[in-house]
């Protein structure tokens, strides 16, 4: 039996992304999963399984009382933050696939800017009586305690090692400002920067500056699953699941791997892209658009390079030579990304994906035949391959 091809996103929703949304989570949640179910053609009363992150404060079963989905037979959650986003869409393909369900909506809505913020210290993680709560202890005393203080750690290893400077991250943040520019949905859109803006941004961690680091986003985005012979009945062209992958490395922690003997790479990024090209029968030359997960500018150059497209230490040429813009070799998160869009844990990724594929993207590019779509990075991660179908 083979995953690939089985299933499709058939419906994409989300909310408006805002800084204050004034509204629950759950209601959040439920506007993006009701959006999502309209866009496919669909009822409430079709969903027979929900998937979310181990993170979302909204339980499946809150979820289907508020929208009135009847009965589930298939729930299910991820773990390790955003690394969680395609593996959402992998374990709903994956119930489709075997018959556990028939229609299985993937969500995440959260109030990150005006509720908990992730970028915080939070002590009581240290204080957690779990395996993670050890591996914290070992670096919140060294002040290793946020997100971004742990991925500066890496990106200055990954300087040491390649040469790379700020200025390449910053090319990064150029792009995806560019990209959201143009797109209507994306909370900065009509304000691009220059590569000097990026420079005169305050520090966050050094190296990173301000506009090196995501956005903090309240919204909701949700993707409504289905076998792949339903979904080409339904409005829109399907999204077909080609490939879907999870995946750790060797001396996996959550952002915080230095224990390994290479410190500047993301293998467990190298573990998800085997499976993709293997399963998907395609390799990154087949490649048309790439929705890589830009919490932090540095992991998006790893990216590319674990992923296959382009060798070690070189990425930084590859962003140079504008290869993720528009136009260029590898059309980078069209949509903006987090940086420029919203942080919805990449769930909007694997969203303007799907548009990709349909062709109905506010910034299309052409002739779209594979996306690939990944996770968030430093942690256990995740990726799709999206095809038209």
């Amino acid at each position: 039996m083979s995953l690939s091809g089985a299933a499709a996103i058939a419906g994409i929703g989300a909310t408006e992304f805002s800084k204050d949304s004034g509204r629950s989570e759950l209601q959040l949640a439920a506007e993006a999963v009701r959006a999502a179910l309209a866009d496919a053609g669909l009822g409430p009363s079709d969903v027979d399984g929900l998937v979310t992150f181990a993170m979302d404060s909204n339980a499946e079963i809150a979820v289907a009382r508020e929208l009135g989905v009847p009965e589930l037979r298939f729930f299910s959650r991820i773990p390790y933050g955003g690394g969680a986003a395609c593996a959402t869409v992998g374990q709903a393909a994956m119930a489709v696939a075997t018959g556990v369900a028939d229609v299985v909506v993937c969500y995440r809505a959260f109030n990150e800017r005006s509720g908990l913020r992730f970028g915080r210290t939070q002590t009581g993680a240290v204080a957690a009586a779990t395996s993670s709560g050890i591996d914290n202890g070992w670096h919140y005393p060294m002040g290793l305690s946020t997100p971004a203080a742990t991925v500066a750690m890496f990106a200055r290893r990954y300087m040491h090692e390649f040469g790379a400077t700020s200025a390449d991250f910053g090319r990064v943040a150029v792009a995806m400002r560019r990209h959201a520019a143009t797109n209507p949905n994306a909370w900065f859109f009509g304000r691009p920067i220059t590569l000097d803006d990026h420079q005169a941004s305050r520090w966050i961690v050094e190296p990173l500056h301000l506009l090196d680091c995501c956005q903090e986003s309240d919204g909701g985005v949700a993707l409504v699953v289905t076998s792949t012979e339903r979904a080409r009945e339904l409005p829109h062209p399907p999204a077909v699941i080609a490939a879907a992958g999870q995946g750790s490395g060797p001396d996996q922690f959550t952002m915080t791997s230095y224990y390994r003997d290479d410190l500047a790479g993301l293998p467990e990024m190298a573990v998800v892209a085997k499976q993709l090209w293997r399963q998907a029968g395609i390799g990154p030359a087949d490649v048309q658009v790439g929705m890589l997960y830009d919490h932090f500018t540095p992991f998006v150059l790893v990216q590319l390079e674990e992923l296959g497209f382009c060798p070690r230490g070189e990425a930084r040429h590859f962003v140079a030579d504008g290869g993720i813009e528009l136009g260029g070799t590898l059309p980078v998160n069209p949509h903006g990304g987090q940086l420029g869009e919203a942080y919805i844990h990449g769930m909007n990724g694997i969203a303007e994906g799907v548009r990709q594929v349909r062709g109905t993207s506010v910034n299309q590019v052409d002739g779209v035949e594979h996306v690939v779509v990944t996770a968030g990075t430093g942690v256990p991660t995740s990726g799709l391959v999206l095809a038209a179908g």
